[in-house]
């Protein structure tokens, strides 16, 4: 038997879910209290392993004080017969990106950065670390 991979969307919602939370520096168990539903449950929503009802998602968008619309914005794109026809609103490595941690943190620093020379300089040696060639 084999195991269900998570839809894309739940994925994508749920990762929404997860960057929002962490944005505005929620516990997943205080979510959770909020909802009146375990952290557990929480962090299933987050991975994509359990779909999030339309009344659940409207009443996490009114804790997280986001619009519903918020979680599917970057949607990846899983119409048949559009690819290269339609590019995603975001790219969903930035929104995995900014679902971490090490991502949220690294950009909520580097936009306190006032000097753009020295965030082009950051930006340089985080690609020259990487091995990739500098975006001009």
């Amino acid at each position: 038997m084999t195991k269900k991979s998570p839809n894309p969307i739940d994925k994508h919602v749920g990762s929404r879910v997860r960057m929002r939370r962490m944005m505005i520096g929620m516990s997943q168990e205080k979510l959770g209290e909020n909802l009146g539903i375990t952290f557990q449950q929480i962090q299933k929503y987050e991975k994509g392993t359990n779909r999030i009802g339309a009344s659940r998602l409207q009443n996490i968008s009114s804790v997280l004080g986001v619009p519903v619309a918020f979680f599917f914005e970057g949607i990846p794109n899983t119409t048949p017969g559009t690819v290269g026809f339609a590019e995603d609103a975001s790219p969903a490595y930035v929104a995995d990106f900014l679902a971490t941690n090490e991502g949220l943190a690294l950009t909520r620093a580097f936009l306190k950065i006032p000097d753009s020379k020295v965030r082009r300089r950051i930006v340089d040696l985080v690609e020259a670390l990487a091995g990739g060639e500098p975006v001009a």
